[in-house]
């Protein structure tokens, strides 16, 4: 059963033939055990895919090298890079990408295809000062309106700077990991397990809690 409507996917077809420049590649990391979603994070990426011929789908288990090498152990897991031969796991999906979150992984797509984070100079400049490993968690639900804009944030820094992961977690599939973070509403970001904030901040403030994230590593 097709989870996209048709008008969707005609829009779809339209936005990317006009915004998509290179090819980008999305991993759907599944389970058979324990993953109420999985089959329906697969079918998401099938229907994107079918939208255009710059997006391309592979299908792998958590037990795949791949996933290993990537440190993926979470089902479903939906990894967002550049098929142009530099993949990275720096733009996650943990839990399935629908509700308001679709619209964040259409976004990702036409990013990472024009290889362009859109942020401003005196963010990007920010940013630049980060040498070291930084992971930012974004904890949302699929009815969160506000959620998207944290869960773009996150990822745009990870393409803006090669030491930043950003990682959406759906909290109602992952409840323990939510109630181990503390999660009572979302967007709730955690940034290297240091720094936990509340809301969809304006990327200048935003970078400022990664920063402050950055330098509790110590130089």
């Amino acid at each position: 059963m097709a989870l996209l409507k048709d008008k969707d996917k005609t829009y779809l077809r339209d936005e990317f033939k006009k915004n998509l420049k290179n090819e980008v590649k999305l991993y759907v990391f599944t389970s058979e055990e324990d993953c109420q979603y999985c089959d329906q994070t697969v079918e998401i990426a099938h229907e994107l895919q079918e939208t255009s011929d710059k997006i391309d789908v592979e299908v792998l288990g958590l037990d795949s090298e791949k996933a290993k090498k990537w440190g993926i152990d979470k089902a479903p897991t939906t990894v967002v890079t550049s098929n142009s031969g530099s993949e990275h796991a720096r733009i996650k999906y943990i839990g399935i990408p629908m509700g308001y979150e679709f619209s964040s992984l259409v976004e990702d797509i036409r990013r990472i295809s024009r290889n362009d984070p859109e942020i401003e100079p005196e963010v990007q400049k920010k940013l630049e000062e980060i040498d070291k490993p930084v992971t930012i968690r974004v904890f949302v639900t699929p009815t969160c309106p506000y959620c998207p804009k944290a869960v773009g944030t996150a990822h745009k820094f990870a393409l803006a700077n090669k030491n930043i992961t950003g990682e959406m977690v759906e909290a109602t599939e992952f409840p323990a990991w939510a109630d181990e973070w503390g999660v009572s509403s979302v967007p709730h970001i955690v940034i290297n397990g240091d720094v936990q904030f509340v809301g969809a901040y304006p990327d200048e403030n935003f970078v400022d809690y990664v920063l402050e994230a950055y330098k509790k590593q110590g130089n």
